[in-house]
C-alpha cells in the first residue's frame, strides 16, 4: 500500500505508518536477539530490511512467480542483508 500513500485516506496512511513502525521494531528486537547486529546498528539495518521484503514481494507478485520471492530472499542472505 505503500506504492499508493499518496491517494490513500489519511486513515489507512495512518495505518500504513504504523505497520511499517510496528515491523522495524520487531525486526530491531529480532536482530538484537539473534546476534547479528547490536542494539546501536539495529534501527538501520531493520529499516533496510523492511522495504527490501516488501520490494522481494512486490517483485515475485508482478512476475506471479512466488519461487522469485525465495530466489530474492536468499539472495539478501547471501550478501549479508538478512542473517542466516
Amino acid at each position: 500500500m505503500a506504492a499508493e500513500y499518496d491517494d490513500l485516506p489519511d486513515a489507512v496512511r495512518t495505518e500504513v505508518q504504523g505497520f511499517a513502525d510496528v515491523d522495524v521494531a520487531w525486526l530491531r528486537k529480532l536482530l538484537v536477539d539473534a546476534g547479528p547486529v547490536g542494539p546501536d546498528d539495529s534501527e538501520t539495518r531493520a529499516r533496510a530490511i523492511h522495504p527490501a521484503v516488501a520490494g522481494a514481494q512486490l517483485f515475485a507478485r508482478g512476475r506471479s512467480d512466488v519461487a522469485l520471492f525465495d530466489t530474492t530472499i536468499a539472495s539478501y542472505r547471501a550478501v549479508g542483508l538478512l542473517p542466516t
